[in-house]
């Protein structure tokens, strides 16, 4: 019995030994990851930063007071702002910022000790600056130059927090204006005024394109005119030439002047005869039983011709079947 004990004893030793080594191991060495930085504290009081890798520290001595993360984080905050022309509007803003890669002279000057022990709530912070530098800004631009200049109101605010949270261990990398948010009954106005514009706009429109027809018609009217007028101006000319030619064949068979024209005149008024009774308006034409009353007809038209007054041609009315 008594060697058992031994035994049971040396087993329960060799176990607290190892359960202590196993302590001390865990609490002496470490890894930091990629992109992370971890401050060590010795005694409660800062000792160095290390970087990414296998590292070692002395147990119960030194702690891991914080990991800091290195990697760029983003942000969002929703900010009421007033313009000049007296509008509240909401603002969503999105910053995208990382702890600051600089090392300083000193473990005391980089940006991992400045975001752990200078400030204690950074984005907080970050917000309060942001919200002072949009509401210092903002209110010297109307509605329309904010969403007309709102790229380049977000890099002047950009500027001057990357400035302020410089001094924290902090860089802002860039801060933009994704949204904004106008109260309702500014937006319905907003979009009663555009709609109101574009309707001025298509009306300008269509009465533009209303007087270019017009414009063109009244152009096309005047040269389809001009061409008509030629066209008549040149049918008269072949109908004078045609009558003259045809004067000339009769009087060269040795009728007088006044014969031929007379007989002319009977030509022209047969033919015309001919085609009224063509037009189908007619069932019958009724011609004169004595053509002396036609060359009584002749005669006027020609008395008529010499004394300037023109030509009356007699109506003639169809007969009744």
């Amino acid at each position: 019995m008594y060697g058992i004990g031994s035994i049971l004893g040396g087993m329960a030793g060799f176990i607290v030994i190892a359960f202590i080594l196993i302590i001390l191991i865990m609490n002496t060495f470490f890894v930091v990851k990629q992109q992370h930085a971890v401050i060590i504290e010795r005694l409660g009081k800062f000792n160095n930063i290390v970087g990414a890798g296998f590292h070692a520290k002395i147990p119960f001595i030194d702690r891991k007071a914080a990991t800091v993360s290195l990697r760029t984080m983003k942000n969002g905050f929703d900010i009421d702002v007033k313009t000049e022309d007296n509008v509240t509007i909401g603002l969503e803003v999105s910053a995208q910022y990382h702890v600051s890669y600089e090392r300083g002279n000193t473990p005391a000057d980089s940006g991992v000790y400045k975001s752990y022990y200078m400030l204690q709530q950074p984005v907080a912070q970050m917000r309060d600056f942001i919200t002072d530098a949009l509401r210092s800004s903002i209110p010297v631009y109307t509605l329309d130059e904010v969403f007309a200049k709102k790229d380049d109101i977000a890099k002047d605010v950009n500027a001057t927090v990357s400035e302020q949270m410089a001094a924290y261990g902090f860089t802002l990398v860039s801060t933009l204006i994704t949204k904004i948010a106008l109260p309702r009954e500014v937006e319905d106005s907003m979009n009663q005024i555009n709609a109101a514009q574009r309707t001025k706009a298509a009306s300008q429109d269509l009465a533009e394109a209303d007087r270019i027809r017009r414009v063109t018609e009244a152009k096309a009217e005047a040269e389809a005119m001009e061409e008509s007028g030629r066209g008549i101006a040149a049918q008269r000319q072949a109908i004078a030439e045609g009558i003259k030619g045809s004067l000339d064949t009769i009087q060269a068979t040795g009728v007088s002047t006044d014969e031929a024209n007379k007989l002319f005149m009977f030509t022209q008024w047969t033919e015309m005869m001919n085609e009224f009774a063509k037009s189908g308006k007619a069932a019958t034409v009724v011609l004169p039983a004595d053509f002396r009353e036609s060359a009584s007809l002749f005669e006027q038209m020609s008395a008529a011709q010499q004394a300037g007054e023109g030509v009356k041609v007699p109506s003639i009315k169809p007969s009744q079947d």
